[in-house]
């Protein structure tokens, strides 16, 4: 289904971005594995996909940095070659009531979360524009779609995200170039695993489907858009939610 193709993934390492690397490779996609922190998660990833039998790199880059983003887009297109599909799933957060929340901890997500995700889309869509085709997949989550106490500068990311996605997606879409999103649900993670139980019981009980989504999950979904079976979708927001933003 995606034979040929380059992707990048960024924030790669572990968790919803590991499962689609590994999923987008198992449809036939190089991958380049993007990671900030984790190297060794990073590397392990990498080496799961050339047991695929395809090919891999893991690249450190720091996505809030412009400079570090246009030095991975480089080495992506030097190993690999020009991205076909981009999935901005790099994130973190900081969470924190609104009226408690200080300058740092709201820049450090805004600056990741979005603005990483802008320098990736912006350099992506110059590769694509050339070969007339691509598909920009960004990460958002029901957070963005519905609000989440606790988390105002996570939500803003996330619903600017999806801003993004909509405009970038009229901007490309002469170049034949699909832009989506992807708004993941209460997701068994290792962020989700911290939580104490008494929020996993709340969480779980706004969920129609009754109980937590997989990575896989979300996986499934991204490889769906980033292949030809979805070559007339472009601005739309998918949410894999078990129902929770119904």
């Amino acid at each position: 289904m995606l034979s040929g193709k380059v992707a990048l993934v960024t924030g790669a390492g572990r968790g919803i971005g590991r499962a689609i690397a590994l999923t987008l490779a198992g449809y036939g996609a190089d991958v380049a594995v993007n990671y900030s922190g984790s190297k060794e998660a990073a590397e392990k990833t990498a080496d799961e996909i050339r047991a695929l039998g395809r090919r891999a790199i893991a690249v450190r880059a720091d996505i809030s940095k412009e400079e570090e983003c246009a030095e991975l887009f480089q080495r992506v297109q030097q190993e690999l070659g020009v991205v076909d599909i981009l999935v901005n799933n790099a994130g973190i957060t900081r969470d924190g009531l609104a009226v408690r929340m200080t300058e740092q901890e709201f820049d450090a997500v805004i600056d990741t979360n979005l603005k990483g995700a802008f320098f990736c889309m912006k350099l992506a869509g110059k590769q694509m524009m050339k070969k007339r085709s691509g598909r920009i997949i960004s990460i958002s989550s029901i957070s963005g779609v519905r609000g989440n106490a606790g988390q105002i500068n996570y939500c803003a990311a996330k619903a600017g995200l999806i801003g993004m996605t909509k405009c970038l997606a009229k901007e490309l879409a002469g170049r034949s170039i699909t832009v989506n999103a992807v708004a993941p649900g209460y997701i068994d993670t290792d962020m989700t695993a911290v939580l104490p139980e008494k929020v996993k019981e709340a969480v779980l009980a706004q969920v129609p489907l009754g109980s937590m989504g997989r990575p896989e999950d979300i996986a499934e979904a991204v490889a769906f858009l980033a292949s030809e079976h979805a070559r007339y979708i472009t601005g739309q927001v998918l949410s894999v939610d078990g129902g929770m933003g119904i």
